[in-house]
């Protein structure tokens, strides 16, 4: 949901598919071997049974379409290839279609193990397996939705509960917390951290602590938000979330916790 990348975003070819090369197949090969086990490890278990009935592909980079039939038949969603970073009213109005944008490039090898923008690793492995769980997709659907008739600023506050909902979020599981954000489960690095270190705040999910709270792109996350469930999201989907913003607004932004730690 921004303006500049530094990758340039792969074309599908007439029929609709994307040619990637032997080397960007290795690479998706290597991502998804290695996460393997922190997934197994630190996934919530929904997540990790979306992940087996999507059957996403370890030995190559899948077609968008591909997944898409999958998620048609589950909760009626498909995948849609996008440049990396698109703005904010493009990825609002394709939400609320059920159209989840996937960046359609792959990390180069000096970029393996962080990546500040999302591509295409990160999208069907962190994003398109709960996209079949029905509560989940209907939040997301719900999200897209209300930014669609949020204001620019508004927007800028949405954009926080998405961070840490649909990609940072963590969920109480009867094996402990776990971990369900894309940006979590698709990162090597984040996924054993946000469940093992003692140093972060884990704090109990509430929509307009999480609107008041400031993020950043390009380090581990201080704070996490931790669901009791799915249906929490599924019902604040069926909430306005517009007069939330509002609420929060009068509250005004929390002092960052990155710089809390940081200090």
């Amino acid at each position: 949901m921004a303006s500049q990348s530094n990758y340039i975003a792969r074309k599908a070819n007439t029929d609709g598919s994307i040619h990637y090369t032997d080397e960007e197949h290795a690479r998706w090969q290597l991502l998804r071997s290695r996460q393997q086990k922190h997934l197994e490890s630190y996934a919530a278990p929904v997540y990790l049974r979306t992940l087996d009935q999507l059957e996403i592909p370890e030995d190559h980079i899948p077609q968008c379409s591909e997944v898409s039939e999958r998620l048609l038949d589950a909760t009626g969603w498909q995948i849609v290839p996008v440049p990396a970073l698109i703005d904010f009213q493009t990825f609002f109005d394709l939400l609320a279609r059920k159209r989840f944008p996937a960046a359609s490039f792959i990390r180069s090898e000096e970029d393996m193990d962080y990546l500040p923008e999302p591509d295409i690793f990160h999208e069907i492995l962190g994003h398109t397996p709960l996209l079949t769980d029905p509560d989940y997709a209907s939040f997301v659907e719900a999200y897209g939705k209300a930014g669609c008739r949020a204001s620019h600023e508004e927007r800028v506050w949405l954009a926080r509960l998405f961070w840490f909902t649909v990609e940072f979020g963590l969920l109480h599981t009867d094996d402990g917390i776990k971990a369900f954000g894309a940006g979590i489960v698709s990162s090597r690095t984040e996924l054993p951290y946000s469940i093992e270190d003692q140093t972060v705040e884990r704090q109990p999910f509430d929509e307009i602590e999480i609107l008041r709270t400031p993020y950043r792109i390009d380090q581990l996350q201080p704070v996490y938000f931790v669901l009791d469930s799915f249906e929490q999201l599924l019902q604040l989907g069926q909430k306005d979330l517009i007069p939330m913003i509002s609420e929060a607004r009068l509250m005004e932004l929390k002092s960052p916790a990155f710089e809390r730690k940081a200090s």
